[in-house]
């Protein structure tokens, strides 16, 4: 994938029709991704095992500790062990086998969201422009050489093919440009194809990619858009409903239906408590 298939975004303006449609306290579905879709879809970080533990799925976490599966499930809620679950624990009392990370989604699980996302995205391989908003205050983007865009065909970052510094005028246009600003967040913002969503991130060395999905990801048209808010645990799409039902048809990617009203915070899993 080349270099140039990423550009600055200079005006904005773009983005000013996200912040009117973002309402809620925090943990809900609509103060993180516009109101306003027909509906809307929760994609699960997937779950990173400990060498110990076998890789699973949020779900499979759930039959492992005793608790329920659901929209709204929280994860230290569910890597709680319920009573006469039999299961090593940390400090906590939290199952200390499993983790899943907060703010990125997982360059796998992104590359077969965006196969989904493509035939929604202008024609059937997604090339309609599109949008992403990168959170300003990411550590990786404070140095002009921290950007990089870089495509691997490999199987994700655990096994990275070396890529060449990005030369640094796009870093440094954009990060010189007006920022987006929302509530709490101002944002980076670059444009690109649909795919150039897998080819941000920090080149820690030559042969250690470090990748960083877009905290926000819409296309031209508005048709959808999807969001990472930086303190959760899953990505957040709303659009239309042919859209959101092939996400949760999706096999690689664990989702589930969600409304813009719905409560993702520790307060919203009532079934695990």
């Amino acid at each position: 994938m080349s270099t140039g298939e990423l550009h600055a975004v200079l005006d904005p303006s773009v983005g000013d029709w996200i912040a009117p449609r973002l309402r809620g306290g925090f943990g809900a579905v609509c103060r993180t991704v516009p109101s306003g879709y027909a509906t809307y879809a929760r994609v699960l970080h997937p779950v990173d095992p400990r060498p110990a533990a076998e890789p699973t799925t949020w779900a499979g976490v759930c039959e492992r500790t005793g608790r329920t599966a659901h929209a709204l499930m929280q994860w230290e809620a569910i890597t709680t062990p319920a009573a006469g679950a039999e299961l090593p624990t940390s400090r906590e009392g939290r199952w200390g086998e499993v983790r899943v990370e907060r703010g990125s989604l997982h360059p796998r699980v992104l590359e077969a969201l965006l196969d989904v996302l493509a035939p929604f995205t202008g024609d059937r391989t997604g090339q309609q422009e599109c949008y992403q908003a990168l959170w300003e205050g990411w550590g990786w983007l404070t140095g002009a050489s921290a950007l990089v865009l870089a495509f691997s065909e490999g199987p994700g970052p655990h096994a990275p093919e070396p890529v060449p510094a990005t030369p640094p005028d796009v870093l440094e246009e954009a990060l010189n440009a007006p920022r987006l600003p929302l509530p709490g967040r101002d944002h980076v913002l670059l444009t690109g194809p649909l795919h150039a969503a897998l080819a941000t991130g920090h080149q820690v060395t030559d042969d250690w990619f470090s990748p960083q999905s877009p905290n926000l990801l819409w296309p031209a048209d508005r048709s959808w858009c999807l969001a990472s808010e930086i303190d959760f645990d899953s990505t957040l799409i709303g659009g239309p409903a042919q859209l959101i039902d092939a996400i949760l048809a999706a096999p690689a990617v664990e989702a589930w239906a969600v409304g813009e009203d719905d409560d993702l915070s520790s307060f919203g899993d009532h079934l695990n408590t």
